[in-house]
C-alpha cells in the first residue's frame, strides 16, 4: 500500500469527465448504491474502532495525566503528534504512536526502493511480489521505529509525566504502543480493501477530525475567561477559510502540456492520431516534504533527551533545537521558520525529481510516436519537460512552504498554541485526502453508470 499516493496531489477537476454533482448529491447515490453503501459502512466500522481505541488508555500507573497536558501547552512536536492522532498521546492510549513510525518507514522505503536500482527495477517488473516485499519491508522498519520513537518519547516526557517508571513498566508501555500502532496499520490496510481510498490516509484524516471538538472546546474556554477576544476568533476563521481554499486551489491545479499523437496507417484503415495532454500537477509532491521537514526539525530535540539534563550534550542539543524550532515569537525561531521552509523547498526538489523521471517521459513519447507540439522528440523534449517540471515544482514549493508556516502564525493571532494546527500539516493533509477519497467515489460511479 503505497502512502505517497493518499497524499499527492491530484488530477485537475477542470476538463475531466466527472458527475459535475455536488458533494451531497456524489455521497447520495453511493448510498443508493448497495456495493457502495457496503464500503462506507465498512469505513464508518474502522473509524468507530479507532476512536474506541484512542480512549483506551495503557494500563500502567505512575503517569501524570495533568503534567503532560501542561507539557502540550508549549510544545509544538507533541502538540502536532497528539492532533493528528486524534487526542490518543494526550490519553497514554494504546494508539499513542498512531500511525507516525509507519508514514516514516514508508518515505524511507520508497526512497530507497527509487535510490537502490536493485529495489527499482524488482519494483518495475515484479508486480506483486515485489509489492509484498516492499511491504515486508516496511512493516520491519515500523517495528523497529515504534520501539525507537516510543522509548524517546518516554525520555523526551521526562520524570515529571512518567515519574519513577522502572524499566519493566517502560518496556510494557512500547510493546503497548507498539502493538496499537500495528493493529492500526492492519485497520489501514482493511480499509484500503473493503472501504473506499488508501485507509492509512483516510485514518489519519479521521484521527485530526476527531481532535477538533476538544480545540473548538479549548477556543471556547478561552473566549470565556477573556484570554481570546471574539475577533482574534473571528481572524483565525478567515484565515481558516483562506488557507483551505487556497489548499484546495493548488491540489488540483495542474499544468497540462498538450501531447501530438501520431496517425498509422492499417491497410484502408486509419487509427491514431488526435491531441491528449500530460499533467503535471502543481502539488505533485503533495505532504509528504512537510513531513520529511517536520522530522528534522524536530530531530535534534529528540536526541537531546538522551541526555541527562545537566551534561553539555544535552545544553548544546537544546541550543540547537531552539534554531531548529519555527517560532516567530524569538529570533532564533525567525531562522528555524527559514531552515523549515528550506527543507520543504529542498525535500520537494527530491521527490518530484524521483517520481518524475523525464528520461523515460521524453522516451516513451517517442516510441510511442508522439511528441510535444513545437518541441522535437529526444533531447529537446527532455529538456524542455525539465524545465516545466521545474518551474511548476517551484511555484508547489513556494505554496508547501507558505502552507506549512499557517500553524505558526495563528497563535500569535489568538494565544492558543493547539489552534495552528488546524492550518499547516493538518489541514493538507484533510483537504488532500477527502479530494481524493471524493475522486474515488466518482470514479466507482462512472464505471457503474458505463457497466449499466
Amino acid at each position: 500500500m503505497s502512502l505517497g499516493a493518499g497524499f499527492s496531489g491530484g488530477p485537475s477537476r477542470k476538463g475531466d469527465k466527472g458527475l459535475n454533482y455536488s458533494l451531497v448529491q456524489t455521497l447520495k447515490m453511493a448510498w443508493a448504491d448497495d456495493e457502495l453503501r457496503a464500503r462506507l459502512r465498512f469505513l464508518l466500522l474502522v473509524f468507530g474502532l479507532y476512536v474506541l481505541g484512542v480512549h483506551v488508555p495503557v494500563p500502567i500507573p505512575g503517569i501524570s495525566t495533568q503534567a503532560l497536558e501542561k507539557l502540550l501547552e508549549g510544545n509544538q512536536f507533541f502538540n502536532l503528534m497528539n492532533t493528528v492522532g486524534g487526542g490518543a498521546f494526550k490519553r497514554i492510549s494504546i494508539m499513542a504512536l498512531g500511525l507516525g513510525p509507519y508514514i516514516i518507514a514508508s518515505i524511507i522505503i520508497q526512497v530507497m526502493s527509487l535510490g537502490n536500482p536493485k529495489w527499482k527495477e524488482e519494483m518495475k517488473e515484479g508486480g506483486e511480489y515485489a509489492r509484498k516485499q516492499q511491504n515486508k519491508r516496511t512493516r520491519i522498519l515500523t517495528l523497529a521505529l515504534c520501539a525507537f520513537q516510543g522509548f524517546g518519547l518516554l525520555q523526551l516526557m521526562g520524570p515529571s509525566v512518567t515519574g519513577a517508571l522502572q524499566l519493566q513498566h517502560r518496556v510494557g508501555l512500547v510493546l503497548f504502543w507498539t502493538a496499537g500502532a500495528m493493529f492500526l496499520l492492519w485497520l489501514g490496510e482493511q480499509a484500503s480493501e473493503k472501504g473506499i481510498g488508501n485507509g492509512v490516509s483516510i485514518l489519519i484524516f479521521t484521527g485530526i477530525i476527531i481532535s477538533f471538538p476538544g480545540l473548538a472546546m479549548q477556543v471556547g474556554t478561552a473566549v470565556r475567561d477573556g484570554v481570546v477576544q471574539w475577533w482574534q476568533v473571528l481572524l483565525v476563521l478567515i484565515m481558516f477559510y483562506a488557507t483551505t481554499w487556497g489548499i484546495v486551489f493548488f491540489t488540483v491545479a495542474q499544468r497540462r502540456i498538450p501531447i501530438q499523437h501520431m496517425r498509422r496507417n492499417f491497410g484502408t484503415q486509419s487509427m491514431g492520431g488526435g491531441t491528449s495532454y500530460l499533467p503535471i500537477s502543481v502539488n505533485m509532491a503533495g505532504v509528504i516534504p512537510i513531513i520529511f521537514a517536520i522530522t528534522l526539525i524536530y530531530m535534534p530535540a529528540q536526541f537531546q533527551a538522551a541526555f541527562p539534563p545537566d551534561s553539555q550534550a544535552h545544553a548544546i542539543l537544546q541550543s540547537i533545537s531552539g534554531f531548529f524550532s519555527p517560532d516567530f515569537t524569538r529570533w532564533q525561531g525567525w531562522i528555524g521558520a527559514l531552515f523549515y521552509a528550506g527543507m520543504i523547498f529542498m525535500f520537494t526538489y527530491l521527490w518530484t525529481a524521483m517520481q518524475y523521471n523525464v528520461e523515460d517521459i521524453a522516451d516513451n513519447l517517442k516510441r510511442g510516436g508522439s511528441y510535444i507540439q513545437g518541441i522535437r522528440p529526444g533531447k529537446k523534449t527532455k529538456d524542455f519537460l525539465d524545465s516545466v517540471i521545474s518551474r511548476v515544482t517551484f511555484i508547489g514549493a513556494v505554496f508547501l512552504a507558505l502552507a506549512a508556516m499557517t500553524q505558526f502564525v495563528m497563535p500569535l493571532i489568538a494565544p492558543i498554541s493547539s489552534l495552528g494546527l488546524i492550518g499547516g500539516t493538518s489541514l493538507l493533509i484533510l483537504v488532500s485526502v477527502a479530494l481524493e477519497t471524493m475522486r474515488q467515489i466518482e470514479a466507482n460511479l462512472i464505471t457503474k453508470q458505463y457497466e449499466g
